[in-house]
C-alpha cells in the first residue's frame, strides 16, 4: 500500500498537527494549549476532535464512546470511526487547509492503526488501506503522541469512562506499546501504514511543561513549512 504524494496534506499552504497517544494522556487539555499559542504567535487556528467536529461525527462518536452501545463488532467500530473521520476531513479540515489555516486535532488515523490494530487484533494494512480511502490520504505534519503510564492514566481518567476507556488494563497496556512502536518505526524506517512525522512527548510532566515540549517540536516543523 502506498500513500500517493499528491495527496498528501497541506500541498498548498496549512499546516495540519494532531495529538494522539493513550487515554488519559492530557490531548484535550494540550490541544486547546497548542491553539492559543499558536493563535497567539498569528496563525489562524482550527481546532476539531476525532471522531466528533461535524454533525454526523458528533453522532457517531456518541455511538462508539457510549457504554450503552451493544454489539458493536471490532470491524464495524473502525469503520464507524472511519466514517466520521471522513465526514471531519471532507468539512473542515480540507477547507481550512485550502485557506491556509492551521488545523489542530484531538485524534486522527494513528489511534486506529493502535486501537483496533495493534491493541485489538485487526491487520494494520487493512487499517491502513481504509484510512487511505476514508481521508483521501491526508496524513498530518506533526503526530505528537503523549505517553502516559498506565497508573497514571487510569487516575486521570477516574470512575467515569466511555466505552473505549472502560476496557482492561491489559487493553490499554497494548494500545500504550503501540504508539511507542508506531513512533519507532517512523523514527527508524518509512512506515508505509503511517508515513507522517511522530514524535512522543512525555505527558506525565505537568501540563505547562507538556505543553512547552510540544511548542519546541511544533516549532521544528514550522520552520520546515508544510509536508509538500
Amino acid at each position: 500500500m502506498s500513500w500517493p504524494q499528491s495527496s498528501r496534506p497541506n500541498s498548498g499552504r496549512g499546516l495540519f498537527l494532531t495529538l494522539d497517544g493513550p487515554d488519559g494522556g492530557g490531548k484535550t487539555t494540550q490541544a486547546a494549549k497548542l491553539a492559543a499559542w499558536l493563535s497567539a504567535r498569528g496563525y489562524d487556528v482550527v481546532t476539531c476532535r476525532d471522531p466528533g467536529g461535524t454533525p454526523l461525527g458528533d453522532r457517531l462518536r456518541q455511538i462508539l464512546l457510549d457504554r450503552d452501545t451493544v454489539d458493536l463488532s471490532l470491524r464495524a467500530e473502525m469503520l464507524l470511526y472511519m466514517a466520521s473521520r471522513a465526514q471531519l476531513v471532507e468539512d473542515v479540515v480540507r477547507p481550512a487547509l485550502a485557506a491556509g489555516r492551521t488545523v489542530v486535532s484531538d485524534r486522527y488515523l494513528l489511534a486506529n492503526l493502535v486501537y483496533q490494530g495493534y491493541a485489538s487484533g485487526l491487520p494494520i494494512e487493512q487499517v491502513s488501506q481504509v484510512g487511505l480511502a476514508a481521508t483521501g490520504a491526508l496524513l498530518p505534519d506533526l503526530t505528537v503522541v503523549l505517553d502516559v503510564p498506565l497508573d497514571l492514566a487510569r487516575q486521570r481518567l477516574g470512575a467515569v469512562r466511555d466505552r473505549i476507556e472502560d476496557r482492561p488494563l491489559s487493553y490499554h497496556a497494548r494500545v500504550r506499546e503501540g504508539f511507542l512502536d508506531a513512533a519507532r518505526r517512523a523514527t527508524e524506517e518509512s512506515w508505509a501504514c503511517y508515513p507522517a512525522p511522530i514524535v512522543v512527548v512525555d505527558g506525565s510532566a505537568p501540563p505547562d511543561v507538556v505543553a512547552t515540549r510540544i511548542q519546541s517540536e511544533v516549532e521544528h516543523v514550522l520552520a520546515l513549512g508544510p509536508r509538500s
